[in-house]
């Protein structure tokens, strides 16, 4: 019975906050804050919106916002302690290695890889979309077998061209460093928050209220299926916690980053929701472009190529952030030596792990150029649920294991918060489809391969 004790060996949070990792501290509260409206407002506000108000919940999907808002708004508190107690770049993957033990943490942070990359690869094809109709506003047309994947539609595409391209981009500004990464991120959120803000204020000028007479028409289960579907749009805040030793105070500085973008993002969403559907019947938001669609039918034709603008520089800033976050669980992973080491080289100049951050732009990209953007965002709510459980249940176990230890942020209410979150994330997971669940199994059984074949032969606790 002794290999089941061995996989449940806790690495102590003092040995993970200790490592010499060899990265730049350079980012402040306001970088960290920053980086999480970068990864939060992206897809979710430019296209689920309308997809969700049309399919699932109609005007009351400012409801199921509400809801899921809710949700990472109870994970985030946890999130925020754990960050705080650990600040180091693992971000679920440490804090489950602190809590419940070296298995544990190996299927969070594949589950995690399983969140950052495929959303990465989704988020660039939505891009790629947004690129390819802005050009063609300006008459410029690019062939159908450079601009769709194989996988997609065999008989007229090949490679999706422009997602590869921004991937390999975007990699390569992560690779010379993270202060610059910030810089451009800024840049990026300034413009998408600019737009929004110009789109609720004019917006709310043609609200007709009869838009919204009919609030709920697929009713209450329509608001939490819709919850659970727009959570995508949530996703990304919880990378903020794999900055945290790039911080240069990171146990006061990522809880404020976390709650302040997720606060901001909650917000922002709510309105856009409200005045989207009041705006325009939710019955013709089934589109692409929900808010472009909105602009044009009030008659504000001029506001629609700066959406896309926005669009395209709010989905740039979330592939940042998310390529980011997965370069940094793989550094994580390595140091422990559950992955090859390869994964915790940190350049000599840049003082970043480049290898790693080379290596997941190059599989993303890949994803990104061949496949279908629907078979990549099936799996990504699922994963990120189920991380925020994991996370919820951490702080609720470490406040038993380890009631001395400091704590920089202190999440409110525990056990209840903890709990609330846990009840919360699961309703919304059991609200997804069973196929969904399958392919989740699936991932987890393929990590469970490569644990069992790599990560228990070398890992750095076991050996010690």
């Amino acid at each position: 019975m002794q290999i089941p004790k061995q996989l449940l060996q806790r690495k102590s949070v003092e040995a993970l906050t200790d490592v010499q990792h060899g990265l730049k501290q350079t980012l402040t509260a306001k970088d960290l804050t920053i980086l999480g409206i970068g990864a939060v407002i992206g897809a979710g506000i430019f296209v689920l919106t309308g997809i969700a108000a049309a399919k699932y919940a109609g005007p009351a999907i400012v409801v199921s916002f509400i809801l899921a808002g809710i949700a990472c708004g109870l994970a985030a508190m946890c999130y925020s302690e754990l960050a705080a107690m650990i600040p180091v770049s693992g971000s679920a993957y440490s804090y489950a290695y602190a809590t419940m033990g070296e298995l544990m943490a190996w299927i969070i942070g594949w589950d995690l890889i399983l969140e950052y990359a495929l959303a990465s690869s989704t988020v660039a094809i939505g891009w790629a979309g947004y690129l390819t109709s802005f050009l063609e506003n300006l008459g410029i047309h690019l062939p159908t077998y450079l601009t769709t994947a194989y996988l997609a539609n065999p008989e007229a595409g090949f490679i999706n061209l422009p997602a590869v391209t921004i991937i390999l981009l975007l990699t390569g500004l992560l690779v010379i460093g993270i202060r610059q990464s910030a810089i451009f991120n800024f840049v990026m959120v300034l413009i998408k928050l600019s737009v929004i803000v110009v789109f609720i204020v004019a917006g709310s000028g043609h609200i007709q209220t009869e838009n919204w007479a009919n609030f709920t028409p697929f009713g209450f289960g329509g608001v939490l299926t819709g919850a659970g579907v727009i959570f995508f749009a949530y996703i990304g805040f919880d990378a903020v916690s794999t900055a945290a030793q790039e911080a240069i105070n990171p146990q006061r500085d990522v809880p404020i980053g976390i709650i302040a973008s997720l606060a901001v993002c909650t917000l922002l969403y709510i309105l856009v929701a409200g005045v989207l559907t009041g705006i325009i019947p939710y019955t013709e938001l089934n589109v692409p472009a929900p808010i472009a669609l909105a602009v044009d039918h009030v008659g504000m034709s001029w506001l629609s190529p700066i959406i896309k603008i926005a669009a395209i520089a709010g989905l740039t800033s979330v592939m940042l952030v998310l390529l980011m976050g997965q370069s940094r669980i793989f550094f994580s992973m390595a140091k422990d030596q559950l992955l090859p080491p390869l994964f915790a080289q940190v350049h000599p100049k840049f003082q970043t792990p480049h290898l790693s951050t080379m290596l997941v732009g190059v599989a993303v990209s890949l994803l990104a150029g061949f496949m279908p953007i629907e078979k990549l965002g099936e799996l990504v709510s699922i994963g990120t649920l189920f991380a925020f459980v994991l996370v919820c249940g951490g702080v609720w176990i470490l406040r038993n294991s380890h009631p001395e230890m400091e704590r920089h942020f202190k999440c409110p209410a525990v056990p209840y918060v903890p709990i609330g979150g846990i009840l919360v994330c699961l309703s919304l997971m059991a609200g997804l489809p069973v196929d969904t669940w399958i392919r989740l199994f699936v991932w987890l059984l393929v990590g469970f391969l490569i644990y069992f074949g790599y990560g228990v032969k070398h890992s750095q606790l076991r050996s010690s």
